[in-house]
């Protein structure tokens, strides 16, 4: 895994770029942009060694939590890292069709961005899957680097540079300078584990029942505020009292009680990246802040609980969803 600017070893540019992500996979081709942004998703009919495949990608999305005993819906990546590897060849050979020309024969070369803390294993379950989906020369990337590239910091410069990657399936805070990754921190929660601790709290607190979809909807829909948790949002779901269909009321302070606690995970690992920061890098930091990227730095209330726990200015990169992507385009 590549953690600081290069080339390939044979020299040359990839045509692909991808950001193999928990929640969504996207593709990136020199000169065209992001030509590709669907979610990390297989439905797979029947058990056994080889299940029939029946939808990839945006098609899936619709039928989750929908699906009868016969159906599965699998996501190949789990905490960022890829768990399933039949469903990861699926989607990657769909995304593959879906972008380049049938008439490009040849073997094609990419870049994949992949957790600044994977270990070798994990690496290797990556390559042997982008192999089997057709790709003959593939680099990987550490995420966070290229999503530093992608929010068009000055990565190559001698500054201390912070940034929080914001994943669906993991978090990671790195120090950059030179081109290079100085201090690197990770934990495993992301934008999914948030999902599911909305889900849990109101199991849990509210005797009421939300599938994955509804959770993910309600934390979109708080991820503009900052400042004003007035007011109130209506879930539809099931109430465990009554087992009937039903609709509940929750304020807005209480869903952001939970963002909170969600936070605390991230300002955790910052605080332990800053304690092993030489001192010239601190000072850096201290007048640049932390950049946030991923989809969970869309959530206002998360930047302004890091910012409160840290003491340092916290700011959203543009396009947070597309840096990483962007960042291997750019990279490729």
């Amino acid at each position: 895994m590549q953690t600081a600017i290069g080339t390939f070893s044979r020299g040359g540019r990839a045509d692909l770029a991808i950001d193999f992500g928990t929640a969504n996979m996207r593709i990136f081709v020199p000169g065209e942009g992001v030509v590709f942004d669907e979610p990390s998703l297989c439905c797979f009919s029947g058990t056994g060694a080889r299940p029939s495949l029946i939808a990839v990608g945006a098609k899936v999305r619709a039928m989750l939590d929908r699906t009868s005993g016969a159906l599965r819906i699998a996501r190949p990546l789990r905490r960022g890292v890829l768990e399933d590897m039949g469903a990861g060849r699926a989607l990657l050979r769909h995304a593959i069709d879906a972008t380049m020309p049938r008439r490009r024969l040849r073997s094609l070369r990419a870049v994949i961005g992949i957790p600044a803390d994977a270990t070798q294993a994990e690496s290797k379950a990556l390559m042997s899957t982008a192999t089997d989906a057709g790709l003959r020369d593939v680099r990987l990337i550490a995420e966070p680097l290229a999503a530093a590239v992608g929010a068009g910091l000055a990565v190559t410069e001698p500054e201390g540079l912070m940034l929080l990657e914001c994943g669906a399936g993991t978090s990671e805070v790195v120090i950059l300078s030179l081109g290079a990754v100085c201090v690197r921190r990770s934990v495993r929660v992301g934008g999914l584990a948030l999902d599911a601790a909305i889900a849990d709290h109101l199991h849990s607190r509210r005797k009421f029942l939300v599938g994955a979809g509804t959770a993910e909807r309600l934390k979109l829909e708080i991820a503009d505020r900052s400042d004003d948790l007035a007011g109130a949002v209506e879930i539809k779901g099931r109430n465990l009292i009554t087992g009937r269909p039903g609709i509940l009321v929750v304020p807005v302070a209480e869903l952001a009680g939970i963002v909170e606690r969600h936070a605390a995970h991230l300002v955790r690992v910052i605080r332990d990246a800053l304690t092993d920061t030489a001192p010239e890098l601190s000072r850096d930091i201290l007048d640049n802040g932390i950049v946030l990227t991923g989809g969970g730095a869309t959530i206002a209330l998360l930047g302004r609980a890091i910012a409160r726990a840290t003491g340092l200015k916290t700011r959203i990169a543009d396009k947070p969803l597309h840096c990483v992507v962007e960042g291997l385009g750019a990279l490729a």
